[in-house]
């Protein structure tokens, strides 16, 4: 049985169900943790860097704080003195390990203490990956043959879709990037929904205003996905010091890419989350690549999970194609976020196997034999399954009838949105203002001028 593990400058705390938190320097530990036996280690390309193999790191910050006695009380607390001038290191060559559950054969690694997963629950996960991955696979082709004008899939990311939705409450507020649909799709947004919207239809709840996948339901307490990178990020904080304010037993949780912590919203949020003390948690998808930029390009950092601590927030960085381990960290985070009140950042090292979106073609910057391997060696669902069909909970029949039947009901969804009426022209200039202002007016008019002017290149289609 390891003992919890401090220091100062990358103090690890393992959790009762055998997660380990990187803590800021001085934070306090909640009641609810606890020891636990020692953690487990994902081998990745994305735990490897030339740059690392090279990197001699100096002794970190506690080195400097030992065994001086005069300090000064700072604002924001005691520093102490020393008459050595030292610089802190840019990195420790020492990465900070990832929590996982399963291996790559879907076995239990030992000894274990995650959170634990019903029959139900992991029946459930399974049956709603293989339908987001179905889903992905379906209206990709749609797009490809013209009938809808844009996609972007999941494919590789299934776990840190499905796990981190199950592990949550309905009553948590989710503000997305754009590839977390399985989210969406565990709370219960129907097939023939998410098919309405990508065709744009009546039926849409965005009245055909946004890009298909922009997917938003306030039913759901899922927020409209809006495309520029790392803006929900502060929302998401503002959202959650709201249910800080009201006293709600909930959390928000937002989701980002490691692209993402490149831009100035994503550090204004993680300050702003932890000098307001608000119970979000944010999950960053690590998939290897932002678009076209490797991860190596990206930061010279450890990862993103580091960054967290750099804030003041609690940090953990987890294998993104376990579903267990995703499953635990989710859970203990959202956990510590309501309870303690405070932020939590999560690391999911996954990888992206489809191209970026359908505007992009990945075998231009990335191997084949890559993608590959990730596809087939590292797929969460294969994994998950075989850890479900090991527990005599699931078998290849269930799975070729799951299959066959989330299939028929896309089949049919399709059919229904594709013949569905697009919206009016109107409904591009209501629902901004309580009334009409007089400049969208006056574009109301100038385009209808346009299009009895040019009616050939006005789409049939939609009511004029």
């Amino acid at each position: 049985m390891a003992t919890l593990l401090f220091t100062r400058s990358r103090t690890l705390l393992r959790l009762h169900n055998h997660l380990l938190f990187l803590l800021p320097i001085g934070s306090r530990s909640p009641p609810f943790l606890n020891h636990c036996s020692n953690s487990h280690f994902l081998p990745s390309f994305l735990l490897s860097s030339l740059r690392y193999e090279s990197t001699k790191a100096h002794p970190q910050l506690e080195d400097l704080q030992h065994h001086h006695h005069q300090v000064i009380d700072f604002p924001g607390g005691k520093v102490g003195f020393t008459s050595e001038m030292r610089f802190i290191s840019d990195t420790s060559h020492i990465r900070v390990p990832c929590y996982r559950v399963l291996d790559d054969d879907g076995e239990l690694v030992k000894p274990t203490n995650q959170v634990q997963v019903s029959k139900e629950l992991a029946v459930r996960m399974h049956s709603e990956m293989v339908t987001l991955q179905t889903m992905d696979s379906i209206f990709y082709e749609l797009q490809r043959q013209g009938r809808i004008s844009f996609y972007l899939t999941t494919s590789g990311e299934e776990a840190v879709n499905i796990a981190s939705a199950a592990a949550l409450s309905s009553h948590d507020v989710i503000l997305p990037q754009y590839r977390e649909p399985g989210v969406l799709l565990w709370r219960g947004f129907t097939l023939q929904q998410f098919a309405h919207q990508c065709f744009g239809n009546t039926n849409d709840f965005g009245k055909g205003r946004q890009m298909p996948i922009h997917y938003g339901s306030n039913k759901h307490n899922y927020f409209t996905v809006s495309s520029p990178i790392a803006t929900q990020l502060p929302q998401a904080v503002g959202a959650a010091y709201s249910l800080k304010m009201d006293g709600k037993s909930a959390c928000a949780v937002t989701f980002c890419g490691d692209g993402s912590t490149s831009e100035g919203d994503f550090h204004a949020a993680m300050n702003f989350a932890a000098v307001m003390e608000a119970p979000v948690v944010f999950i960053c998808r690590n998939n290897g690549w932002a678009i076209s930029t490797p991860v190596e390009e990206q930061f010279r950092s450890d990862g993103i999970v580091v960054k967290g601590q750099a804030y003041g927030i609690w940090s953990i960085r987890v294998d993104g194609n376990d579903a267990l381990a995703v499953y635990s960290a989710v859970h203990t985070a959202r956990e510590i976020a309501i309870k303690e009140q405070r932020p939590v950042l999560i690391e999911a090292l996954t990888y992206r196997v489809g191209h970026h979106s359908t505007s992009d073609d990945s075998t231009k910057y990335r191997s084949t034999g890559e993608i590959e391997y990730w596809k087939m060696e590292r797929n969460p669902v294969n994994r998950f399954k075989r850890w479900v069909e090991r527990n005599g909970w699931w078998s290849e029949k269930d799975e070729l009838e799951l299959r066959s039947s989330v299939r028929k009901q896309l089949m049919h969804a399709i059919q229904v949105a594709e013949k569905a009426q697009k919206p009016p022209l109107e409904d591009m200039f209501t629902d901004v203002y309580d009334k009409l202002s007089s400049n969208l007016e006056e574009q109301e008019r100038d385009l209808r001028k346009t299009i009895e002017k040019h009616p050939k290149d006005y789409p049939s289609d939609v009511p004029f």
